[in-house]
């Protein structure tokens, strides 16, 4: 068993607590409690992610079918938030844990000021012995601010609180070359060892694939997320409620995710993943090396085109000529007057300090060691 406390961030999706007549609810409830109480009595501080409010709100209601309605999701999930809120602080209860509510949209971290409270609000709960039981608000969650998905919610939750890992419960064993249940080729994978190969394997579950519709999508950018600022990720079969035990105890269960060898300071993960990005920037091959290879800021000589309608210290997202995205960033000059600048030598588009490189372009020359498939 680990000897150093940790700080972690586990997250536990839908297909788990749905349950099944075997194991309802309340017992996978029970269980996680039981896993966490063991992190806790070892000295690490755990931060819970968690999905369900809008599923326990419709079977309080008696639904047969989830609802379409932006507004009867978010009524089932004011019902049901505080249902999955009383199964967590019952179970935690009987083991002597302390839970608190904590709800997020995307926008109360896209903005800086609230990103640190947030960090604050959570660092004192820990300090408490307290543990954050994290859902997105998604009562109050419109399109624009919702994260999507809570595999997102939970690596940007790992990175405000500075975990050393963060844990995705899941319904499958581990990751594969493929999806396993449509290719009987498809290799098991028990760690991803660098940003490169982490980012060939995001793209490849985006191809359209069942392997990237069935939720592995949503995961690898999670564990893009966490890696890239220095967090392991361990993606692991939530439905063995002794799998969590094991995690908890230093085992290799599932499929390890290395964090980066350099990871992002905290500034440029805030930009390169919290940031809600409200236009794009294009550029031409030698701005996109220049940010690459030297690290420069984005001068509007190298800009093509400028897409979307922002403010002065808005994010952008920065693209190459051909619509892949390269980083982030707060530009230094609105929309309209950037179009009016377009190709001008000495103007100052995004700042360097103000500015995160993402995917490919992140990795740029880092080690691309190879994944290690099973043996």
């Amino acid at each position: 068993m680990s000897t150093t406390p940790l700080r972690r961030v586990v997250k536990v999706g839908t297909s788990l607590l749905r349950g099944s007549a075997e194991r309802p609810t309340a017992a996978v409830i029970a269980d996680l409690a039981a896993s966490l109480n063991r992190a806790r009595r070892q000295g690490d501080s755990v931060a819970l992610v968690t999905s369900g409010a809008v599923g326990l709100g419709c079977s309080i209601l008696g639904l047969a079918r989830r609802p379409t309605e932006v507004e009867a999701l978010q009524a089932a999930a004011a019902i049901g938030q505080g249902r999955l809120m009383g199964l967590y602080q019952d179970a935690f209860a009987v083991r002597g844990l302390k839970a608190a509510q904590v709800l997020l949209t995307r926008g109360d971290l896209a903005s800086r000021r609230r990103y640190q409270n947030a960090c604050r609000t959570l660092a004192q709960l820990f300090a408490w012995g307290v543990v954050p039981v994290v859902n997105e608000n998604d009562t109050l969650a419109t399109d624009e601010l919702r994260f999507g998905d809570n595999d997102t919610l939970s690596a940007l939750v790992a990175v405000a609180v500075g975990a050393d890992e963060l844990i995705l419960l899941t319904d499958v064993d581990r990751l594969y070359s493929g999806d396993p249940r449509q290719d009987a080729s498809a290799e098991p994978i028990n760690e991803v060892g660098s940003l490169a190969e982490l980012e060939r394997l995001s793209q490849g579950a985006s191809g359209g694939g069942q392997w990237g519709t069935g939720g592995m999508t949503t995961k690898l950018a999670a564990a893009r997320i966490a890696t890239s600022s220095g967090i392991r990720v361990h993606l692991a079969d939530g439905r063995d409620p002794a799998v969590l035990d094991a995690l908890v105890a230093g085992k290799r269960v599932g499929t390890l995710f290395q964090p980066a060898a350099t990871p992002l300071p905290d500034r440029k993960r805030w930009l390169a993943h919290a940031l809600l990005p409200q236009g794009s920037v294009r550029l031409d091959v030698g701005a996109e090396q220049a940010l690459i290879s030297h690290g420069a800021s984005l001068l509007a000589v190298g800009v093509l085109a400028v897409e979307g309608d922002f403010l002065p210290r808005e994010a952008v997202r920065l693209l190459s000529n051909d619509g892949r995205e390269l980083g982030r960033g707060l530009a230094t000059r609105g929309s309209a007057e950037l179009r009016q600048l377009i190709g001008q030598a000495g103007v100052e588009v995004v700042h360097r300090d103000h500015m995160a490189l993402v995917g490919e372009a992140a990795v740029g020359h880092r080690d691309r060691s190879t994944i290690r498939p099973s043996s």
